[in-house]
């Protein structure tokens, strides 16, 4: 028999406990993902402007912006995304209380039916059907019918918030890299610590969903370093045309 830590769920609160753990995975992945796109996007500019120039107010001012504008930008996608699921998650959910307010007895027997469409048994559907809907009929709708957890509507402005926080934290690195380090090793030394950081989010993020953590961290740090590579390269030729 598993263990509850095998599982993820407590033997008491299996529910509960399988959708706070599943709820967090979740988060935990999409903040690896802001940090991942955090990491690369000002790396990119910033390795970009030191193909220009070495002087560190430039790639100071790239830098930052980079990290503002992103981390806005990041902030304000994630607040529209979850905005519009959470909006539609409170007008099914505003939805179905109506109906179960028109029609209980339609909705009940749609209730069982569900539940025998499952597998169980008319006898064994309707006791399941009575038993929920005594308890909480809206919540045993919504689980059944369209499997939202009303307790579960994600706060756009916690999304929105997380989704920036992530991405600073992850632009912080190269940013962080490029400004301490000699003019000579800053662009070597940044392009190394871009590369690491994303193997390592890529195998956390692949780990999370349970794919190959080898194959993730390889895809993330062929993406970093082309995106590093050719930013460096439009740089390094802008800066010799004389353009600017």
């Amino acid at each position: 028999m598993p263990s509850e830590f095998a599982t993820g769920l407590h033997p008491l609160h299996p529910e509960p406990q399988g959708t706070d753990l599943a709820a967090k995975l979740n988060w935990l992945r999409a903040g690896i993902l802001g940090a991942n796109d955090g990491i690369v996007s000002v790396a990119a500019v910033v390795v970009g402007v030191a193909g220009v120039t070495t002087a560190t107010g430039p790639i100071l001012a790239a830098g930052a912006a980079a990290l503002a504008g992103g981390a806005i930008s990041m902030a304000l996608g994630e607040y529209v995304s979850v905005s519009s699921q959470s909006d539609s998650q409170r007008h099914l959910i505003a939805k179905e209380s109506q109906e179960l307010e028109e029609k209980p007895h339609e909705e009940f027997d749609e209730l069982v039916e569900l539940y025998r469409d499952k597998g169980l048994s008319d006898a064994t559907a309707a006791l399941v059907a009575k038993e929920l809907s005594e308890r909480d009929p809206l919540r045993a709708h919504l689980d059944i019918e369209l499997g939202i957890d009303p307790d579960e509507i994600v706060s756009p402005w916690h999304a929105a918030f997380a989704s920036a926080v992530s991405f600073i934290l992850g632009a912080v690195l190269p940013l962080a890299t490029i400004l301490l380090l000699p003019p000579d090793t800053r662009v070597p030394a940044t392009f190394a610590a871009v590369l690491a950081a994303l193997a390592i989010t890529g195998a956390l993020g692949a780990w999370i969903g349970g794919g190959s953590r080898a194959r993730a961290a390889v895809r993330v740090v062929l993406g970093g370093a082309l995106a590093l590579a050719t930013t460096f390269a439009l740089g390094s030729l802008l800066g010799t045309s004389g353009l600017v």
